[in-house]
This record gives structure tokens, sequence and C-alpha cells, in this order.
């Protein structure tokens, strides 16, 4: 009997120990993720998303003067609209990094409209975020910066409540909406912006933001792959390097046709045959 009581007790021992090591384990993986942000797992979309409005890959004009405003300390409500992926958000967040720094994280109320859309979010969250004055100790602004993506999504109520919470607390706190299509944010809600359209980004933008990333991971990429993923972003950045990420994860060399079948895009030369067969041939042997 005592001999069968040891044996539980080095039975429980072990398995507290086993208990331990498995927590240890865990505990030590857990460290070496939180440890290595810019792992393999980090989408380039976001390991390169530009930091301050110096790195924005294009649209120098509009850039230079939401800079030239940021600076004079002269911000004024900002409606940034344009297609996915030309650097809307991207602007808005350098602009906020510029005028508040380390304390960006208590001046900035940073909503996307597609999760909370409704009158309740502009009545509550928003309405208690702008009523709120600021104490921006080492920033360089007092305002703060309500930041509204996918504004496009709010209901017409909520929008219609946002143009008077706008017009109340203008004093210390300025709006920035980002949107895709300008035509679904109310007129009432465009006059009390200044609007920025974000046209899609030109081919000579989109590869010096490419050959950038590309050095940076030290990818094999031919000019002809390079091309073809201009070609196939048509102005979208953030298309861009997906298709960038993913290919080089599917392939070491990062060519045309390596591209166009990651992607499920027809190659280029199997259109140009299939158009002359259409154009030269019979029908019958042509569709044969």
């Amino acid at each position: 009997m005592a001999e069968l009581i040891s044996l539980m007790d080095i039975d429980d021992n072990e398995d507290d120990n086993s208990h331990s090591l498995k927590s240890n384990n865990y505990k030590g993986k857990s460290v070496v993720v939180s440890a290595s942000p810019d792992s393999i797992a980090t989408p380039w979309v976001e390991k390169f998303r530009p930091q301050s409005l110096a790195d924005v890959a294009a649209h120098r004009d509009i850039v230079d003067t939401i800079d030239r405003l940021t600076s004079e300390n002269r911000l004024p409500h900002l409606l940034l609209y344009g297609p996915p992926g030309t650097g809307k958000t991207s602007t808005i967040l350098a602009v906020a990094r510029k005028l508040y720094g380390s304390q960006m994280r208590n001046m900035v109320l940073e909503l996307n409209a597609s999760d909370a859309r409704g009158i309740d979010v502009v009545r509550q969250q928003i309405q208690d975020f702008a009523s709120t004055q600021s104490f921006s100790f080492g920033a360089k602004a007092s305002v703060k910066l309500v930041l509204l993506d996918e504004a496009d999504a709010m209901t017409k109520d909520a929008q219609f409540a946002l143009r008077r919470v706008i017009e109340k607390y203008t004093k210390n706190t300025r709006f920035a909406l980002i949107c895709n299509h300008v035509n679904k944010i109310i007129p009432a809600l465009q006059s009390r912006c200044t609007r920025f359209r974000f046209a899609p980004l030109e081919d000579i933008h989109v590869r010096e933001r490419l050959k950038h990333v590309i050095e940076a991971e030290r990818l094999d990429v031919p000019e002809s792959g390079l091309k073809a993923l201009v070609r196939l972003s048509n102005g979208d950045m953030r298309k861009a390097l997906n298709i960038l990420q993913s290919t080089h994860m599917a392939y070491q060399q990062i060519t045309e046709e390596a591209v166009y079948l990651c992607t499920g895009n027809p190659l280029p030369k199997d259109i140009e045959r299939i158009s002359h067969w259409l154009l030269n041939e019979p029908f019958a042997a042509s569709f044969r």
C-alpha cells in the first residue's frame, strides 16, 4: 500500500512537472512571437506602410498641401476619397504621427465606419471624444483628430447627426473622412470638409515603391515580372504588394508567368494566340 501511494505521488509529481514544462514552453513561445513583429507572417501591406508624409508614394501635390496646412497649424476638416490602395489612410495616419508623435493614441479616435456606422456611434463615441478637452503635453497641436475610415458605409441618419457634431466641436477637434465613393456622402458633410481626390497611382509610382520592397526583401524579380505586377495592380498599391507577397511565397523567382499563374489571370501570350485564331482562322478551326 505504501509503495502504491509513493508511486501515485511520483506520477502526480511527474504530471506537475510536465504541466510546468508545458506552461514554460507555452510562455516561451508567446515571448518569441511577441518579440518578432516583423516575422515572415507580417503582411507587406502593413510592414511597408508609409510612416511619414515624405514616404507616401504618389499624389505629391495633395500630400504637400496637407503637410503645409499641418505645419502652419491650419488643418481643416478633410474628406479624402478615391479607389482602394491609393494612399488615403496612409496619408492621414502620417499626418496624425506628425501632429502628435508619441501622444497619438490619446489624441486620435480611429473608427472604421463599416463596423460602426450607426447613429449611436456618432452620439456616444464620437461626441464623447470630441467634447472632452485635450491636455496634449508634448504634442504639437491641441486639437484632436477623429478619423472615420470607410465613411461612405455610414447610414444617412449617422451622417446627418455627424453634421451637427462637426460644427459644435470644431474649436478643439478635426474630422477626417475617408471613403471610396464620394457620392454616398451627404452634400452637407462634403461642404464642411476640404476635399482631396486620390486617383489610381501611375505606373511609375507603383514601380518605384515595388522596387523599394524588392530591395528590402532581397527578391529575385526580373523586368518582365515587375511589368506584370504593375499591369495587374491597376494603380492599387495594396493589390500590387499582396500579389508580390503571394507570388514570392509560391515561387522562388517572380517571373511574368509566375505572377499570372498565382493571380489566376490568363497569360497575355494566350490571349494573343486566341485573338489571332478568332481573326484569321475559320470559325470551326478557331473553335476547336
